[in-house]
């Protein structure tokens, strides 16, 4: 396989597993809203090509026909076979954002919202209505026609939910149909990094990964505790993903056997 790599401190991390394996790769600098790479790589077997840094490099492998490239994913919240342990899967509730000033009521109401679509147009986090609201307005008042790709744009599609107190919170690394490697990343309201998982969560992540095989050939799985029990998070993109304490040198092994 040969890898492609974007100036990071996560793929610096990467880039170490890689030397460990023997396994060489290339730095590269994406040239913004062009999405061109510098320097040019010369690919040697288009079949044969794998890219880590910002989800932005999925235009760059769909342009050059490389593969895998970048692992796109389906948006989770249309995975019908995981519903039933999304994380206040069944209380969602789906607007674009030009729904948003018409449809949202200004209750004071406080929501989590992110992207449907992974994304990373705006991160995952807890805001009022009435913020919503207001993020909303200032989108619809710029033309859409001047909104720089990789932005929240008029027609982005929002999953709002009910906020729930997650205990503990882990990532997953699925290649294959297998998980390879996690890492816990919260406690309650603590950011905590070490490569550790509750069995029971674990036996979790499995059951997920089991039934819905067909999801995709590698993707990050993230599941939490609460205080009703075990619940998945959502999924995102493997390339453009944060590590956190996960083994590197079993992940960079795992996604090199693709090729």
């Amino acid at each position: 396989m040969q890898w492609l790599l974007q100036e990071f401190q996560d793929t610096q991390k990467l880039a170490d597993a890689l030397d460990r394996l023997k396994i060489p790769f290339t730095w590269h600098k994406v040239v913004p809203f062009i999405g061109e790479l510098v320097p040019e790589p010369e690919i040697i077997n288009s079949a044969s090509v794998v890219m880590f840094g910002s989800y932005s490099l999925w235009r760059y492998a769909e342009r050059r026909a490389l593969s895998p490239g970048v692992f796109k994913i389906p948006p989770f919240v249309h995975e019908k076979t995981w519903h039933p342990f999304l994380l206040n899967g069944a209380d969602a509730v789906f607007l674009t954002l030009s729904e948003i000033p018409g449809q949202l009521p200004d209750d004071g109401r406080h929501w989590f919202l992110r992207p449907v679509d992974d994304s990373k147009e705006e991160p995952g986090n807890v805001k009022s209505s009435a913020e919503i609201i207001s993020l909303a307005n200032k989108v619809l008042a710029v033309n859409q026609e001047e909104i720089p790709k990789g932005s929240l744009r008029h027609d982005t599609l929002l999953m709002l939910t009910k906020p729930a107190r997650i205990l503990r919170e882990w990532r997953i690394w699925v290649v294959d149909g297998r998980i390879v490697t996690w890492s816990l990343y919260k406690e309650g309201q603590r950011v905590v990094y070490r490569q550790e998982i509750d069995e029971d969560a674990l036996d979790f992540a499995k059951q997920l990964v089991g039934c819905n095989p067909g999801y995709s050939r590698a993707y990050v799985l993230d599941v939490c505790r609460t205080e009703h029990g075990l619940k998945m998070l959502e999924t995102n993109c493997i390339n453009a993903a944060g590590f956190y304490a996960a083994d590197l040198v079993k992940l960079a092994s795992a996604v090199d056997d693709l090729g």
